[in-house]
């Protein structure tokens, strides 16, 4: 194999600058894109994994939140009150995007479940039980994204945002 060769198999780390997303239109995208066959992975459940971890972690945090706030992570956190769960909530999600922008795959999955531990801190904290959030889930199951959050803003007075400047 040639030296050149062997430079342009070296992979290259990502680059530490802000992502940049280039949107086609339809008609380019049929004229380009060759069909994709995409396999996915089995479902949690087949791999024995689920939302039943979730269930666990929430009854855990639910039997600490009592606990001596010196000894138990989640009964400190609890004891703080709602602005330091949700802030303390928010420094994961923020470091979990960080993990994703940066490509580091093992990064994103440790902030993954920070992120879901102090979910169901906050569940725990707003008296959120995992089932009622399991419904809403299933209840929008088979609805599309985009029709889901139509119906949520058709609901909400323009003056609280019935418009929206968001990307769609």
């Amino acid at each position: 194999m040639a030296k050149s060769d062997k430079k342009k198999l070296v992979k290259k780390k990502p680059a530490k600058t802000k992502l940049k997303l280039k949107v086609t239109g339809k008609k380019k995208l049929r004229r380009f894109a060759a069909p994709v066959v995409v396999t996915l992975p089995p479902p949690p459940v087949a791999l024995g994994l689920s939302a039943v971890v979730l269930d666990r972690l929430w009854s855990v945090v639910m039997s600490r939140r009592d606990a001596d706030p010196t000894i138990s992570h989640s009964a400190r956190l609890l004891s703080r009150g709602t602005a330091k769960v949700a802030q303390k909530f928010g420094e994961e999600a923020v470091e979990c995007l960080i993990e994703a922008a940066s490509g580091t795959r093992a990064g994103l999955i440790g902030e993954s479940a920070d992120v879901l531990y102090h979910l169901v801190v906050m569940w725990v904290n707003a008296g959120v039980r995992p089932d009622e959030v399991w419904a809403e889930l299933k209840r929008r199951e088979g609805i599309s994204g985009i029709a889901e959050k139509a119906s949520r803003a058709q609901k909400l007075p323009r003056a609280l945002g019935a418009r929206t400047t968001k990307i769609p």
